[in-house]
């Protein structure tokens, strides 16, 4: 088997028609200026500067922020479904441990939190008073998790927790209750030493590899790329 296993990578459907490019433009916009700004402080006219396209483009497509917020968190949806569905495809990790999976995995999706932070933050707050939102967000994580416990049960010969199941569903509710939770308080240190997402990444596999009672990965650890503080 290879010592690095080809890196997951993010999954974006091929823009079509020119009003659709558009629309993606705009949409690749706001998602970079709620990254970096976060919701409350991005403006339609950074928006629209950024997308070269205008204010009455926008509205003609958009009632207001809340809306382009919508409709930014059901293709981010979209986008990570489609992602995971590549990416823990069972024929892509034949012959791959626990830790073997971990050690890709995990970098990416901190790398994903990190790079969107101010976009997941909008999510989140969102989802707290927002039915549909929420109920988006947990179809997400819920597909998510069904695909890596599909992965991770194949190969219960190596997980030595009692419970293998259990072990798998708790793992990831951690997993992502601290990655939600880095989007959340981006910028605040809430122990004492600040960690890089690289940093980051790698205990997460030790942590959940640990715990599993799985044997730790001969594998490189998949991309470093983003590695200011995060946590």
């Amino acid at each position: 088997m290879s010592q690095m296993l080809s890196k997951v990578e993010w999954v974006r459907p091929p823009r079509q028609t020119r009003s659709q490019e558009t629309l993606e433009r705009l949409l690749d916009s706001a998602e970079e200026v709620f990254s970096e700004r976060g919701f409350e402080a991005a403006t339609v006219a950074e928006i629209v500067r950024r997308a070269k396209s205008s204010v009455g483009a926008m509205y003609a497509r958009f009632t207001d922020k809340d809306a382009l917020l919508s409709c930014l968190h059901e293709r981010f949806c979209e986008e990570a479904i489609a992602t995971s569905d590549v990416a823990l495809d069972v024929e892509r990790w034949r012959g791959a441990s626990i830790a073997d999976i971990f050690s890709q995995v995990f970098p990416f999706m901190v790398e994903v939190y990190q790079q969107k932070s101010g976009l997941i933050r909008a999510f989140i707050i969102r989802a707290s008073s927002d039915k549909e939102f929420t109920e988006g967000g947990m179809s997400l994580y819920r597909h998510i998790a069904e695909r890596l416990t599909q992965l991770l049960l194949a190969r219960r010969e190596q997980i030595n927790h009692p419970n293998p199941a259990l072990a798998v569903d708790f793992g990831l509710r951690l997993v992502f209750d601290m990655l939600d939770q880095s989007a959340l308080f981006v910028g605040t240190l809430r122990t004492v030493k600040p960690l890089t997402s690289q940093q980051v990444a790698q205990e997460l596999v030790r942590v959940y590899v640990n715990y599993l009672g799985a044997e730790p990965s001969t594998i490189e650890m998949g991309s470093g790329e983003f590695t200011r503080p995060i946590v």
